[in-house]
């Protein structure tokens, strides 16, 4: 038996992408869900092919504590608790900083960084009481930025260091806290970025070695899982990317930068070019507007 069966898990981004496969994958093992995403939409089509009874739901914005935390109590009426929290929502913000729209920027660091904190803390409280699991989702992006992703950057490595600072916490209330990191994963984010930037593709197909693969959300969510029964300290998907956790000192150096820099001048007057004025991609910004 799977060590989540009749486990209470929360999620943010949970309709879609790797919130939903890992939502999927949990639920048959015997998990109880909790599903918070900004598109009601998705969710409700996300959320109905579940049994109700093992499910609760909400549109929420993790940028708004209140409605996450509206959500917790919810669970916590139904379900009598939360296991395990899975901060996962997150977008990208796109172009350089000598470029990028400021409002646009901001609006990314409120996603991908308030948001990890208020998911973390409307589902904390519980999380302790039953001595369970925190999850917050970093990137590769966090030991190896991109030039034109400073924001997304930030904020990966911004919650990397939230989540280390969060486990000295709660270790002595028997919580675990970890982190996820991935490359490239074939998720909306993704997908829209390099559907909607040239620069964003060409980016990740000039990359080399494995750098430059996709991996399938399938492969993610199986190693999410995985980490997640384990109460791992860290979750790397693809597994090489763990190796970038011991590199990151000296991507910083006259060794690594050379790495780095190659090409970016390039890409980055395409990114430039190609993101005047909308530095949020379309779904996102169009859901950032309702």
């Amino acid at each position: 038996m799977s060590s989540v069966n009749g486990k209470v898990v929360f999620i943010t981004g949970g309709a879609s992408g790797v919130g939903a496969e890992v939502a999927r994958r949990l639920y048959d093992k015997g998990a109880n869900l909790v599903l918070a995403d900004l598109d009601k939409e998705r969710l409700d089509r996300f959320a109905t092919s579940f049994e109700q009874r093992r499910v609760v739901y909400a549109p929420a914005d993790v940028r708004d504590l209140s409605s996450l935390q509206r959500l917790a109590d919810q669970a916590v009426e139904q379900f009598g608790g939360i296991d395990i929290v899975i901060a996962n929502a997150g977008i990208g913000v796109y172009g350089s900083v000598l470029n990028v729209d400021p409002a646009a920027f901001k609006t990314g660091i409120d996603v991908n960084v308030m948001g990890v904190f208020n998911t973390v803390r409307a589902a904390l409280p519980s999380v302790i009481d039953r001595r369970g699991y925190v999850l917050v989702v970093s990137s590769l992006a966090a030991y190896a930025p991109i030039a034109g992703s400073a924001c997304y950057s930030l904020a990966k490595a911004g919650v990397e260091h939230f989540a280390n600072a969060l486990r000295l916490e709660v270790a002595h209330h028997g919580v675990d806290v970890g982190t996820a990191h991935m490359s490239w994963i074939d998720t909306p984010l993704v997908r829209d970025g390099t559907a909607e930037f040239s620069s964003m593709r060409a980016a990740i197909e000039e990359m080399p070695g494995p750098l430059s693969k996709i991996t399938s959300v399938q492969a993610c969510g199986a190693a999410f899982v995985k980490g997640i029964e384990r109460r791992q300290l860290h979750i790397n998907c693809p597994g090489w990317v763990g190796l970038f956790r011991w590199l990151k000192p000296i991507l910083s150096t006259r060794v690594g930068l050379p790495l780095l820099l190659k090409g970016a001048d390039q890409r980055l007057a395409q990114m430039d070019a190609e993101t005047a004025g909308r530095h949020l991609n379309a779904r996102i910004a169009e859901l950032d507007g309702r």
